[in-house]
């Protein structure tokens, strides 16, 4: 059932205005984390909807393709911001917004902390790796061995750091983060 069909027009115009202004503020916020603000258009619309929609009714509803819905709905999918759900006579789609919104802060800063921690942490492992054998290559050069040391000590210190970030994103994924900071509950 339409969550709107028992209210009045006045009533449905007041809700929409509302509703916008939170929807243009997800979609301002989204843009701050390299997401498109139509994406947050997007998710904020999936917010406020009470039961899974389809890819058509999201299309019809914010007055894009079908093609650049799908592209958002697999963005947001991948960000697990949404979730395919089951419907039951349905043959197409539905799709649900993820409503916790420390877990959707969770997910998407783990996906993108994660992918640049091993891409980084790659790197300066390569790096400590060639170190050592300009060493082997230039053991007679103290110089240069000087500066080898120096760079490999900077590189350690980097790695301190990814390790300490890797716990962090452990600490996201598990939920302990909320150990240390914890969510507000209902009662505050």
């Amino acid at each position: 059932m339409n969550e709107l069909a028992a209210l009045t027009d006045e009533q449905i115009d007041k809700l929409q205005r509302t509703r916008r202004r939170v929807i243009e503020s997800i979609g301002k916020n989204m843009d701050l984390y390299g997401v498109t603000s139509s994406i947050g258009h997007l998710y904020g619309n999936m917010y406020f909807n009470q039961e899974p929609v389809t890819l058509d009714e999201m299309s019809h509803t914010m007055g894009m393709s079908k093609t650049s819905m799908s592209t958002g709905m697999r963005a947001l999918l991948d960000l697990k911001m949404i979730n395919k759900v089951w419907g039951k006579g349905s043959r197409k789609d539905l799709y649900e917004a993820v409503p916790d919104w420390h877990q959707n802060f969770a997910d998407f800063f783990s996906i993108k902390w994660r992918k640049a921690l091993e891409q980084n942490k790659h790197v300066l492992s390569r790096s400590l790796k060639e170190i050592g054998e300009l060493r082997r290559q230039h053991e007679d050069e103290q110089a240069f061995l000087q500066v080898l040391d120096n760079d490999a000590a900077k590189i350690e210190e980097a790695l301190k750091y990814y390790r300490w970030l890797d716990r962090l994103i452990d600490s996201f994924e598990t939920g302990e983060i909320y150990q240390f900071i914890p969510k507000e509950d209902d009662t505050e």
